[in-house]
């Protein structure tokens, strides 16, 4: 059986305008029974009484950097140290759009956050090249700058629905919230290597950053000259001390690791260093036992955001939106799937603009809910034809102990209570 599109959009239609029309009509008595309350004839309520409370006194005054209203104080980040370091993950279940705010990008930190002063920061490039510099972020900021808009994932989001033998139930942020996207603004690396000179034999760049334990990757010379950026700002101010200040690595579509924070060394080398990280921490075991090594690119992924994990459906039967995120590594969203009865029907989700290349791109899908339960899921196609596996396909080609890059279609399981919880389907 397939699920028509049109059949649940226009089902869905209809309840809507219902709900709307019932809503104005609750509103109107609501106003008429203040205008006839005591029975003895209509009582003329002065219209400044009537007034909300926010508009009878002047309001407070401004800060000198804006805060979140405090109603929000619950929308925050969470920290996990499972993995024996600092993950704050993003609450996506409280987004709305594609741009994640800065004090909720998420954030990896293997040795803490360094406190770098600007004005004695340096980025040195050495080895092969012909004219070894070093760049002081005034320097820097001097150089012609470009803005691009592209989410950032850990390698290691979504570990849990990789590793836990039963789905466990969390919120989608404490799922899968290591992803964000922002507009990153700086230096093109091509303007550096132009600037250094490469030798013949140039073929890979080890990259460092200034942290406790010199965090280091690998990275093939060839895409960083393509796509490479030094990252100065993030959503339009100077990067925050967690995102790498005073300046890091942007790779768009990379695991988050190789976008190396605090950066302050460029070594040019003909061959990769293998270092700590990547040969270990950041090198997948396959199911046969082979290794999968510099696998730099995140591979399509999509996610329901609302509803998703411990959330509850206020009304049943009722109307409600379907609405995700979808992004991939090595392009641009062309498709959204979504399923209402764990995977045996789909259809396609309307895809918002803009769509970007290895951007966010929201999703959304109407849903007329009957009350029964119900197993939601995406599943995402890129420009490449690249389709989001199940968890099975995925657990198929990978060791068990094997987290890194999970992708697989995440399901949501809903009750008749209106429950919503983490399963797999």
């Amino acid at each position: 059986m397939v699920w028509d599109t049109a059949e649940a959009q226009a089902g869905a239609a209809a309840p809507r305008r219902q709900f709307l029309r019932r809503g104005m009509g609750l509103g109107a008595a609501a106003w008429a029974g203040v205008a006839s309350a005591g029975g003895a004839g209509p009582v003329v309520t002065p219209l400044g009484e009537r007034l909300p409370n926010a508009m009878k006194t002047p309001g407070g005054s401004d800060l000198a950097y804006g805060l979140p209203s405090p109603h929000e104080s619950s929308v925050v980040r969470t920290e996990s140290r499972a993995a024996g370091f600092s993950v704050w993950r993003s609450p996506l279940q409280h987004q709305r759009g594609i741009i994640t705010p800065n004090g909720l990008h998420f954030a990896t930190h293997h040795n803490g956050i360094p406190d770098i002063t600007p004005e004695q920061h340096v980025l040195m490039v050495h080895g092969l090249v012909q004219r070894p510099l070093k760049f002081d972020m005034e320097r820097l900021a001097r150089y012609p700058m470009v803005s691009k808009v592209h989410f950032l994932e850990c390698a290691g989001n979504s570990a849990a629905n990789a590793l836990s033998l039963t789905a466990l139930d969390h919120t989608l942020g404490d799922l899968a919230g290591e992803v964000s996207c922002a507009e990153w603004t700086g230096v093109p690396l091509s303007y550096i290597f132009n600037e250094v000179g490469l030798k013949d034999s140039a073929q890979w760049v080890v990259v460092e950053g200034a942290d406790g334990g010199s965090h280091s990757r690998s990275l093939p010379l060839s895409a960083l000259a393509k796509d490479g950026m030094l990252a100065l700002y993030q959503n339009g101010e100077r990067l925050r001390a967690s995102q790498g200040y005073p300046l890091r690595l942007f790779m768009p579509g990379w695991e988050g690791n190789v976008n190396v924070k605090w950066l302050h060394r460029l070594e040019v080398v003909d061959a990769p260093a293998y270092t700590k990280d990547e040969s270990g921490l950041y090198t997948q075991v396959l199911k046969d036992g082979r290794i999968e090594r510099f696998a730099f690119p995140m591979e399509v992924k999509s996610l329901i955001t609302h509803p998703s994990g411990q959330q509850t459906l206020p009304e049943a039967k009722g109307f409600y939106e379907i609405g995700g995120l979808a992004w991939s590594g090595r392009g641009r969203i062309t498709k959204v799937e979504v399923s209402v009865d764990g995977g045996a029907t789909w259809a396609s989700a309307t895809l918002q603009a803009p769509v970007l290349d290895r951007a966010f791109t929201r999703f959304t899908l109407p849903w007329q809910w009957q009350g029964k339960k119900a197993v939601l899921m995406s599943r995402a196609t890129d420009e490449h034809g690249n389709v989001q596996p199940t968890r099975s396909a995925w657990k198929s080609r990978y060791a068990a102990h094997s987290f890194n890059h999970y992708n697989a279609i995440q399901a949501w399981q809903v009750g008749r209570d209106g429950r919503v919880e983490n399963t797999y389907a």
